[in-house]
């Protein structure tokens, strides 16, 4: 029974493994990604890590991120809007040095009107480079 076990667990690294930057990607909810550690990077199997943008003049379509928590400290730019709650209800303002959590299920919009691309170093409890975002379609309207 103990080997069964064992041979179920994934195979954890035995050394600590450096992660060069890499190519980014366009995230299905419209940020711009770096993944940083990740499962297809380290074999991370708990933790995401890595760069989010949000260019200039840009926003996110209305999702929720179903299984994960999310932080962010946002690095570079003036400011952001994170729009969130049910129906959007809640409008902040986030600007460089601040830390931002976004709880798993919470519906959400990120919004760039300035003329400066807003740059996160941002993690989550979701190893996968491609996470588990639910676009959200009926809430796009509700932000201006």
């Amino acid at each position: 029974m103990k080997n069964e076990a064992m041979q179920s667990r994934p195979i954890r690294a035995s050394t600590a493994k450096i992660v060069r930057a890499s190519d980014s990607y366009a995230a299905e909810q419209g940020s711009i990604y770096r993944s940083g550690v990740a499962a297809e990077s380290v074999g991370s199997t708990m933790l995401w890590l890595g760069m989010i943008s949000l260019p200039a003049g840009r926003r996110t379509s209305a999702h929720r991120h179903e299984g994960h928590e999310t932080a962010l400290l946002m690095t570079a730019g003036k400011e952001i809007e994170i729009w969130s709650g049910t129906r959007l209800e809640r409008r902040d303002q986030v600007h460089p040095g601040d830390y931002l959590f976004i709880p798993a299920g919470v519906p959400h919009v990120a919004v760039n009107r300035s003329s400066e691309n807003a740059e996160f170093l941002g993690a989550r409890n979701d190893p996968a480079a491609n996470e588990s975002v639910v676009l959200m379609p009926e809430l796009d309207d509700i932000v201006p």
